[in-house]
């Protein structure tokens, strides 16, 4: 007879190692399960073509395509997640995320809680996951019951000079959001004794100094040191969730470990934390005689609505050096809620990690013809020099047809809507280029490929949201309020599964604070 748990969570990423570290305190026995392992501690987690050129942490699955092409999803399977190589930008929803809105492609749905609702976990979280932040910078920031934990990481010179000269162009820029842990003195370096050293390597790159906030470092590794009564074990991959007859009640988990074999895991309340993908292939998975089409699927909406948002990953020329190491630090949203003459939304500008010469090599021929342009006798290295890196984001939307399915043999399909209100996008980033020469920049951008594989393409999976979106009406909806599974009485789903729309900015703190908005709640369920 296979071990009890009370609860069982799968994945130890935002969702599962944030109700973790939650549900640790309480005395009751939980058992954290992980596909991967630990992430090697290694020189090749801060170098460039290990990380993106090799792909050397990412997943080596292959999953299809709508038109059955076959590609590598950007998943990585170790503790803690998607978060640990995450830029750690972590922003709340707007309050009019929560609400509906009229877009050029159609439209956003409410949610069935506000802002309101969840903005205590939102603090919460921001003080849990060490986030830094200016409170009053951006004018689309909603109410807040305090200011930021920490305070902002400052700008370095040219990014100062940047926000600067937004300023003059009459916007708003702010100081982005971002978890690390930074303690820095007046002139903005990192003093003695702070985990972050304030390197070039916080976005997209795991931390070998865990300085950067991810949830193996503040959830997991403390919760673990703190409290016997949560284990967690790694290299166990949940193939299948079984039933009561009646399908009622999860009766136990069976995983797959590196050996080929088979183990069996117990637990009164089971709580699937694997990504928005991940999670609905694992229901998908579990189908039996009572669930035929997937547990929790009675809606027949498991899988569907899956959204990540519209991005863009552009880097732009200084006229002059840049020679800012942590460049991630300045965020625009002038145009967030309405685009400059248009009645819809555009998105959000903000600024990515510093590029360097290994990433821009990797993008060749495509680097290449852009430097020929500007600067033809300058190498590689010069253009990394002068870079200047920004990521734009806009909000696609929900569609029924955008969905991941299982075929016959099992493979994963991923397929996704050509055209889901790509249109503000285009508008953001000519309106960006628009505003170059008024920067200190020249008028044209070259896109990052090497960062997001080639502009809106399937594999780029980093913002997954939907694919199990809660509510109030079993008939339109995988879960309730509460994030538990309207089907089945003790299953909750418990990441970005949730999410009813995905605004336009990063959706990690919204999964952090959900985690431990259930969290609360299954506290009081177990007593």
């Amino acid at each position: 007879m296979a071990d009890s748990y009370d609860v069982i969570i799968i994945g130890s990423g935002a969702g599962g190692g944030t109700l973790a570290w939650k549900l640790a305190p309480s005395g009751k026995r939980v058992l954290l399960l992980e596909r991967g392992d630990y992430l090697p501690r290694e020189r090749d987690n801060w170098d460039s073509t290990a990380v993106f050129l090799q792909a050397k942490y990412t997943t080596t699955e292959q999953w299809l395509d709508r038109h059955g092409k076959s590609f590598t999803p950007e998943q990585n399977y170790y503790v803690g997640g998607n978060t640990k190589f995450y830029g750690a930008a972590l922003f709340r929803l707007r309050p009019e995320d929560f609400g509906e809105i009229t877009h050029y492609g159609g439209t956003s749905p409410a949610w069935p809680l506000s802002y309101e609702d969840f903005e205590p976990w939102y603090a919460e979280a921001e003080r849990l996951y060490h986030v830094h932040g200016a409170a009053g910078e951006d004018p689309t920031d909603g109410p807040r019951s305090g200011d930021f934990p920490y305070p902002a990481v400052r700008h370095e010179p040219r990014i100062q000079r940047l926000s600067d000269d937004l300023v003059a162009l009459g916007l708003h820029p702010a100081h982005l959001p971002i978890g690390v842990m930074l303690d820095q003195g007046v002139d903005g370096k990192a003093v003695h004794g702070s985990r972050c050293i304030r390197c070039d390597r916080v976005d997209g790159f795991p931390c070998p100094v865990n300085g950067k906030a991810d949830a193996q470092t503040v959830c997991v590794d403390p919760a673990l040191r703190e409290h016997s009564n949560l284990e967690l074990v790694t290299n166990a991959h949940v193939q299948r969730l079984e039933t009561s007859a009646d399908g009622r009640t999860v009766t136990a988990l069976v995983a797959s470990l590196p050996d080929g074999s088979e183990t069996r895991f117990v637990g009164d309340l089971v709580v699937v934390s694997c990504g928005a993908l991940n999670s609905s292939l694992l229901l998908l998975r579990s189908a039996n005689e009572a669930h035929p089409n997937g547990l929790a699927n009675s809606s027949d909406q498991l899988g569907r609505n899956y959204m990540r948002h519209n991005n863009m990953a552009l880097m732009a020329l200084s006229e002059e050096p840049n020679p800012t190491v942590f460049q991630k630090t300045l965020v625009l949203n002038d145009w967030y809620h309405r685009g400059e003459d248009w009645e819809y939304p555009w998105g959000s500008i903000q600024m990515l990690g510093k590029s360097d010469g290994e990433q821009l090599r990797g993008s060749a021929p495509q680097a290449l013809a852009f430097l020929a342009r500007l600067a033809p006798d300058a190498p590689l290295d010069w253009l990394a020099q002068h870079a200047v890196d920004f990521w734009l984001s806009s909000e696609d939307l929900p569609h029924p047809d955008s969905r991941v399915t299982l075929e016959r043999d099992g493979t994963v399909r991923l397929s996704i809507e050509d055209e889901n209100n790509t249109e503000p996008l285009v508008r953001l980033r000519k309106k960006f280029e628009s505003m170059l020469s008024h920067l200190g920049m020249h008028d044209v951008v070259h896109h990052r490929n090497v960062y997001l594989h080639k502009g809106l393409d399937v594999s780029a999976t980093a913002h997954q949201a939907g694919t199990a979106r809660f509510g109030h009406d079993p008939s339109s909806s995988v879960l309730d309020l509460h994030c538990k599974a309207h089907d089945l009485d003790n299953l909750y789903v418990v990441d970005s599964s949730f999410f009813v729309s995905i605004g336009a900015v990063n959706p990690t703190l919204t999964i952090i604070a959900n985690a431990l908005r259930v969290g609360d709640h299954l506290v009081e369920r177990l007593g």
